[in-house]
């Protein structure tokens, strides 16, 4: 899943779409903590780790944004 993370981090990144991979990172923290709060018989530390790459793709992406050109996004339910 980490290659389809980074072709979506690409694609808001050429976008200069800030705001979704904000709330992308923030999905994928609240899945990690969900998933760490859970108890059982069964083993949470795969998904966990593949979590946690893909929220690492998704900081690299963000600063990506950082240090490019500012560029404005469109977002269909803004106004203008």
């Amino acid at each position: 899943m980490t290659k389809a993370i980074e072709g979506i981090v690409d694609a808001y990144v050429k976008l200069g779409d800030r705001r979704a991979l904000e709330d992308l990172r923030m999905h994928r923290r609240r899945l990690a903590i969900d998933l760490s709060g859970r108890s059982g018989p069964y083993d949470f530390s795969r998904p966990l780790g593949q979590i946690n790459e893909e929220i690492a793709a998704i900081e690299a992406g963000l600063e990506r944004l950082n240090t490019a050109p500012t560029k404005s996004p469109v977002h269909p339910d803004e106004e203008r």
